[in-house]
């Protein structure tokens, strides 16, 4: 064939033989089956393809179906090119054969480069168009990402608040102990204790101490005020300062009668207090280890939330991400929601970007959360994917679910679309779950549909396959 055929399609009308030339020279002539795949949707449209004869069928994922668009019939029908006038354009739909035939397909640059010769005044419309829709939506985009790190932010600064809190009143408090725990060394000491009674004391101190019974808030309210007697009948003054860490420890009666069975009258005092002090110096730290690991475990969530340390493709496990989300949302699941966890054994690690798999995690439990309204269950399962031809490991399968008021078919149907959502105006862009699908599909080769729950309530189920999608 020549550019000749070019001059029977009414799309080339205004072009004259000369351009017609250029433009079949700079393409070539593609053959297609029923079937044959011409290009696919959210791939870099870097072609033009202008239909010969034949046709074909355009289709577009929309939920967890395919929708067909339209067709591809009448000769001079064409498709993408986007790049040649925008760098980011990719192709809005899947176009496979329905009856065989012939495109003709040009490179996008080239196509670029014979526009601006020609119409110079038509491509900057053109561009300018594409930049000011790319703008919009990439100003609602950056917005819906605000958002979502302000709630992260907000979350993660409750989360280190509690423990950060309750450090620094323990150290606080460590600062009095210790105060009092060189006082009454001191008060024992002039009180002429001898190094036989004072390692009796130590002993005895210690075995409250690796003992590290607990008691119930109400019991250790009981053991506090029956030791609090016994100090005021044997004349001990600040019983109030020396009976709370007893209790604590688990010490009873029977105890203090031994401590003070070795000790002269003026001692027991500042014995009883300097064992009290060290048993609260002791709860203390212990306080403040606790509370500072907190704070070390969040940072870690943190930071395999966000995979800052770690290379952008890489091998994963899903449930650790699931985690670390769940952990950055903490402040959002407290109350009235309870989490089930159903992770199957021996999942396979998948290659993928963690870091985007968090950013879907995060849409669809925060979704769920916000449906819920503060109270439900959140039910979160993965499994391994079903496996291929060859019986091996497909990929893995993750299901969020929730039991709040659910959605209608017919809405489900449109819930990845961009700006499409639920959501009263000012709680939402529409744009979480386009994203998440532009990351599971697209990015990673995979797939995400949304369906209503029986019993009320909707399922999100992701796959993630074994490997990322080229490029």
């Amino acid at each position: 064939m020549s550019a000749e055929e070019l001059a029977r399609i009414a799309l080339f009308d205004g072009l004259s033989a000369e351009q017609r030339e250029r433009l079949w020279t700079a393409g070539t002539e593609w053959s297609f089956d029923t079937g044959d795949v011409a290009f696919r949707e959210g791939t870099p449209a870097d072609f033009w393809w202008v239909l010969l004869e034949g046709s074909l069928s355009l289709g577009r994922r929309v939920g967890h179906q395919e929708t067909e668009l339209g067709v591809m019939s009448n000769p001079g029908q064409w498709a993408g090119g986007f790049q040649a006038w925008d760098a980011h354009g990719v192709y809005m739909a899947t176009a496979r054969g329905v009856l065989p035939g012939r495109m003709l397909k040009v490179p996008a640059e080239a196509l670029g480069e014979a526009a601006r010769a020609w119409f110079p005044f038509g491509v900057h419309l053109i561009a300018g168009l594409v930049n000011t829709v790319r703008s919009i939506e990439a100003k609602a985009r950056q917005r819906e990402s605000l958002v979502a790190l302000g709630t992260l932010a907000a979350g993660l600064a409750h989360e280190i608040n509690n423990p950060a809190s309750a450090a620094t009143r323990a150290v606080d408090a460590l600062d009095r102990a210790s105060e009092t725990l060189g006082t009454s060394l001191r008060r024992l000491a002039e009180s002429g204790a001898t190094p036989e009674q004072f390692v009796a004391l130590d002993i005895l101190r210690r075995s409250l101490a690796e003992a590290g019974a607990e008691l119930d808030p109400v019991a250790a309210a009981d053991r506090e005020e029956e030791l609090s007697d016994w100090l005021v009948r044997h004349d001990v003054d600040r019983d109030w300062v020396i009976a709370p860490p007893f209790a604590a420890a688990g010490a009873d009666v029977a105890m203090l009668d031994r401590a003070a069975s070795g000790l002269e009258p003026g001692q027991l005092a500042p014995a009883l207090e300097w064992m009290a002090s060290s048993l609260a110096v002791d709860g203390l730290l212990g306080e403040i280890r606790e509370a500072t690991h907190r704070v070390s475990e969040l940072i870690g969530a943190v930071r395999s939330y966000s995979q800052l340390d770690r290379a952008l493709v890489q091998q994963t496990e899903v449930t650790e991400g699931l985690e670390s989300t769940l952990v950055m949302l903490g402040h959002k699941l407290r109350g009235g929601i309870s989490v089930v966890r159903d992770y199957a054994p021996d999942l396979p690690r998948v290659e993928a970007i963690p870091g985007e798999l968090n950013q879907v995690w995060t849409n669809l439990i925060d979704n769920a959360v916000d449906a819920m309204e503060g109270s439900g269950t959140l039910w979160l399962t993965v499994r391994t994917a079903e496996p291929g031809p060859a019986g091996e490991a497909s990929g893995v399968v993750v299901e969020v679910a929730d039991d709040g008021p659910g959605v209608p078919e017919d809405v489900a149907a449109h819930a990845f679309e961009p700006f499409f959502t639920t959501k009263e105006v000012g709680k939402g862009t529409g744009l979480g779950l386009d994203i998440s699908r532009r990351i599971i599909v697209e990015r990673h080769g995979g797939e995400i549909s949304l369906e209503p729950r029986a019993g009320g309530g909707v399922r999100v189920r992701v796959r993630v396959p074994l490997r990322a999608a080229e490029g």
